[in-house]
């Protein structure tokens, strides 16, 4: 086991494939019977890029994404907490994630989650309407964003300027058939890029295939 060139992720390989991990923070715990490696007193859970598009993004060699120890990060559409739970390995005891969606069965998931994590929180809410939950969380160092709609940019770019503190990250985990069926997928990535630019710097990009097809993730600064 090795560290990353990734902040928080730990990498190993067999042959010529390369296996990623997060240092568990709730031993003993996984969330869909993930692989567990246990070396040098620590436990690793194997982060899978077939269930992840931030893991199918660092498998792809994105350098940065952004995340460190300590952050404080705002997650759009949070689901069931597969990859805001290795999220939160990243950012550790010190830091904290707001795990939003709007789906009741959903967040009553993540409830159970959070209750084993201590540095994450649910909410249920729309992504669409950041005004309706400005008052219940701070300001934060990570938008991370992954929600499967048309408007999915507009979202997007509405909460990075409501909740992102100056020089902080911006992640977009895009799906390019949400937003236009007739279209093919790298010419709605480049016009994506386009309009990302406008308002915040894009300093990487990858396309998911074959882990995640028609996606692509962005990684942007503020």
């Amino acid at each position: 086991m090795r560290p990353s060139n990734i902040f928080e992720i730990f990498e190993d390989s067999i042959g010529s494939r390369k296996f990623i991990y997060t240092k568990n923070l709730t031993p003993g715990l996984t969330l869909l019977q993930e692989r567990i490696k246990k070396e040098g007193g620590a436990e690793y859970r194997e982060f899978d890029p077939s269930h992840s598009k931030l893991a199918a993004a660092i498998i792809k060699g994105a350098k940065n994404v952004g995340i460190r120890k300590g952050d404080v990060v705002l997650y759009l559409g949070a689901s069931h907490g597969y990859t805001p739970s290795f999220v939160s390995d990243m950012v550790g005891k010190e830091g904290f994630i707001f795990a939003l969606d709007f789906a009741p069965r959903v967040v009553r998931d993540l409830y159970f989650l959070c209750e084993k994590r201590e540095n994450m929180a649910p909410l249920m809410e729309d992504a669409n309407h950041p005004e309706n939950y400005k008052d219940k969380i701070t300001q934060v160092d990570v938008v991370y964003q992954d929600i499967a709609q048309k408007n999915q940019v507009e979202i997007f770019l509405k909460n990075t300027d409501l909740f992102l503190k100056k020089g902080g990250y911006a992640l977009l985990a895009l799906k390019a058939r949400s937003i236009d069926v007739t279209k093919k997928p790298r010419v709605i990535f480049q016009e994506v890029f386009k309009e990302l630019e406008k308002h915040v710097k894009v300093i990487d990009q990858k396309f998911l295939d074959p882990f995640e097809k028609d996606h692509a993730f962005f990684v942007c600064k503020n």
